[in-house]
């Protein structure tokens, strides 16, 4: 099995409520940590057109086989809205975490899912391909 050297949460997507101009509000929320192993792939520092250097690479994180279907919990903590602090207690349904509507979080960095792969589906391992969205 292969264990792994960092943690790894995986975050959610919900639909939350409009702002006051009518925007549509997403909430993050945690749905499973687990252990692999996170590799860096490629990457950049460019300058962009307002001479900011960003921070472009992807990385590929390696774990255990997990099934990602129908998973259930009492979200309860989003440590990116640190206004609120959002204790949600009455939150409780169930999701399927697909690249579409989840992210990454690891060692304090956040991660956009670009592909969750199963080789041969085997479910052996998981070879999920990110691309690094920042550090908050």
């Amino acid at each position: 099995m292969i264990g792994g050297n960092i943690t790894a949460l995986m975050q959610v997507n919900v639909p939350g409520q409009k702002n006051s101009i009518g925007e549509k509000v997403s909430d993050w929320f945690d749905v499973v940590q687990f252990k692999g192993w996170l590799d860096y792939q490629s990457g950049d520092s460019k300058r962009s057109v307002y001479n900011a250097k960003i921070e472009e690479s992807t990385h590929i994180f390696l774990c255990d086989f997990h099934s990602f279907k129908c998973l259930s919990a009492k979200w309860k903590w989003n440590p990116f809205n640190f206004l609120e602090g959002i204790i949600n207690l009455e939150l409780e349904q169930d999701v399927n975490v697909t690249s579409e509507n989840a992210r990454m979080i690891i060692n304090g960095k956040l991660y956009d899912i670009l592909l969750i792969d199963d080789p041969m589906n085997l479910h052996q391992h998981l070879e999920i391909y990110l691309k690094y969205a920042g550090g908050q």
